[in-house]
Order: C-alpha cells, then sequence, then structure tokens
C-alpha cells in the first residue's frame, strides 16, 4: 500500500484473518463464522462510505460483525418465541398442529422448489449441496472450484431467492 494513496479494499482483506478468528470465538461454528465474515465483508464494503480513512478500520469491522451476529442472534430468537397471554398458558401447552400434506403448505413447498430450480447451474447446484447438508469444504471438493466461490454463490442464490420469494 502506497503511502499517499488510502486503499480501503487492500486494508479489509489485510483484515481477513483476525476477523475470521473473532467470527470463530462468537459462533463456536466453522460454517457460521464463515457466513458471519461474508456477511461482515458484504456489509463493510456497502458502506464503506460511512469509514472515516485513517482511522481504526479494524475496530469499525469488528463492530460491525458483533452487531450483525447479536441481530443475527436476535432475530433467531424471535423467530421462537411464542408469547401466549392465555390463562393457564393454553396455547404453550396445546399440541402443535403441523400436517405437511396441508394444501398451502404443498403449494408453498412447489413455488419455492420452482423458484429454487429456475436459479443458474452455478448458483442452484451448490446452494442445493449446502441446503441438504454439505459443507462448504465438500462442495468446493465435489464441484472442484475454490471455497471462496462456493460461498459466494451459495450467498448469491439466498440473495436471488429472498428477492424473489419476498412472500415466503
Amino acid at each position: 500500500m502506497s503511502k499517499n494513496k488510502y486503499n480501503f479494499n487492500e486494508e479489509l482483506l489485510e483484515l481477513r484473518k483476525p476477523l475470521s478468528y473473532f467470527a470463530l470465538q462468537l459462533t463456536s461454528n466453522s460454517d457460521d463464522a464463515d457466513d458471519l465474515l461474508q456477511d461482515t465483508m458484504v456489509k463493510a464494503i456497502s458502506y464503506k462510505d460511512k469509514f472515516k480513512e485513517r482511522t481504526n478500520l479494524k475496530a469499525w469491522l469488528y463492530t460491525i460483525m458483533k452487531n450483525t451476529f447479536i441481530n443475527n442472534y436476535r432475530r433467531a430468537v424471535k423467530a421462537n418465541t411464542i408469547m401466549d397471554k392465555t390463562e393457564d398458558l393454553y396455547y404453550l401447552n396445546a399440541a402443535k398442529p403441523h400436517d405437511e400434506n396441508a394444501p398451502e403448505t404443498t403449494l408453498a413447498f412447489k413455488e419455492i422448489n420452482k423458484k429454487v430450480e429456475s436459479l443458474e447451474d452455478e448458483y442452484r447446484i451448490p446452494f442445493k449441496m449446502h441446503y441438504t447438508g454439505f459443507k462448504y469444504k465438500e462442495i468446493a471438493d465435489d464441484l472442484n472450484l475454490p471455497i471462496g466461490t462456493v460461498k459466494s454463490r451459495i450467498f448469491l442464490a439466498r440473495q436471488k431467492l429472498m428477492a424473489n420469494l419476498q412472500d415466503y
């Protein structure tokens, strides 16, 4: 890096390894840590205009990562929380109705599957492999791709699906 010209992207890449360690400390899972690192990098690039040059980029990135981790955790907890204000906690104690053969479930599954199948092969194949339980490394080895490419394609597949399936 030259003394006169500041290069945000170079500094960002230099901090990838310490950020990776921090992500692993937060998540205690290498795949989740990789996802958190990727989310952090995307946010850093998206909001780089908010960063003041020649200040502490590492601290700024750690803050983004920590806040992303906390927000993801809160979202996950909230998604699994049921507020039961009935007398005797009726809803919490009632059996949960879940019918995989219900028409709305079948329709939703078909619609989602149709959108997944409409993805280009380069996104669909790694996404489906990851969804069915393959680890990033296994997908990379199987498809003979760099692991970073696999992660990127899965991330982009998720983005495309979220955009196309906003009702779900």
